[in-house]
């Protein structure tokens, strides 16, 4: 599973930039939810077309000063909402057209030392995107073993878990684990040597934690199924993700909730599309930054963009959907 970040921010450089204003074709009237306002990348982009009205929704209070000046600069058109995005149906009482993510972690957020995220800081552990009820700090030092290794391991996809798991432990016994110098200190002695990896030993646990403690598998699930309730028929939902987990959340969403799902086998009775299905065909493309953007902003590279379009059928709440990932959502659910 690869780590990646999210250069949303960078008004130079909003990723698949251009993608996101084709699919969302900003020339017709259109009202778009930007799920993952940050520092307004897409937003202002998309304020550039006249009939567009937006609506900017994100969960860190520094995402606020760009928001300002995009809501002085189109009174009319944008507005802005500091919740999480899995709250989003709860900003409006109409249908909307589009609905825009662009998961992961920013680089702002990566870039602020002061916040924990990076293994290059040392600073006190935090990892908190905003609206959170842990930190990275307790979690590290108040999860069980059990717990630990599970979060490593399974929203890490990090082979090694047990071994940093035990030494993490063993660490906290004689002194609380407090910012990330200790940390990466505590995972470079548990991992074997890898010379030919071009990842950082701490990439997958460090990883794993901001998950965890942002609780981005649960907000992604429960986010998506709130956009496609409010989708008008026709309207997209469109979500750019960084690694593998995120992705095949959103392949198994859009492949399973489409009208052409295939049945598991043929000899089986269809009770497939007529009454669940939520989007119409879904062809499972995948759209990639190209290389000049690639050059351009070096961490867009691990970037996928898939969207599915809205069909006429009247919602009904994807339970299938929930119990293929409810063990992330039960691991994310750990008290601390």
């Amino acid at each position: 599973m690869n780590n990646q970040t999210s250069s949303l921010e960078l008004t130079h450089f909003p990723v698949m930039l251009n993608e996101i204003l084709e699919i969302s074709s900003p020339l017709i009237k259109k009202k778009i939810i930007d799920c993952t306002f940050g520092g307004g990348g897409y937003s202002q982009a998309l304020l550039k077309f006249s009939k567009t009205e937006v609506k900017g929704i994100d969960r860190d209070k520094r995402a606020l000063i760009n928001a300002k000046k995009l809501e002085k600069k189109f009174p009319n058109r944008f507005k802005f909402y500091q919740i999480k995005f899995s709250q989003l149906d709860s900003i409006t009482n109409e249908n909307v057209d589009v609905v825009i993510f662009d998961l992961g972690l920013s680089s702002i957020q990566l870039d602020d030392f002061d916040r924990g995220f990076s293994f290059k800081s040392n600073k006190k552990l935090n990892m908190t995107m905003g609206l959170n009820e842990i930190t990275a700090l307790e979690a590290i030092n108040n999860l069980s073993e059990k717990e630990l290794k599970l979060v490593i391991k399974i929203l890490g996809d990090e082979k090694e878990a047990s071994s940093i798991t035990k030494n993490i432990i063993k660490y906290r016994k004689i002194k609380k684990i407090t910012n990330t110098a200790d940390l990466v200190k505590i995972i470079q002695k548990s991992k074997k040597k890898n010379y030919s990896s071009k990842i950082n030993p701490c990439t997958k646990t460090f990883q794993a934690l901001r998950i965890f403690v942002n609780k981005e598998i649960s907000e992604l699930i429960n986010g998506i199924i709130n956009a496609t309730k409010i989708l008008k028929p026709g309207g997209k939902i469109l979500i750019v993700s960084f690694h593998s987990l995120e992705d095949r959340i959103i392949k198994y969403f859009f492949t399973n909730f489409a009208s052409n799902k295939s049945r598991p086998s043929r000899y089986l009775p269809d009770h497939s599309s007529a009454h669940t299905a939520l989007f119409d065909e879904y062809r499972n493309n995948v759209l990639r930054p190209s290389k000049k953007e690639i050059n351009l902003n070096n961490r867009s590279r691990s970037a996928k963009l898939r969207f599915a379009v809205r069909n006429n059928n009247k919602f009904v709440h994807p339970r299938d959907f929930i119990n293929k990932f409810q063990k992330y959502l039960d691991l994310e659910a750990i008290s601390v």
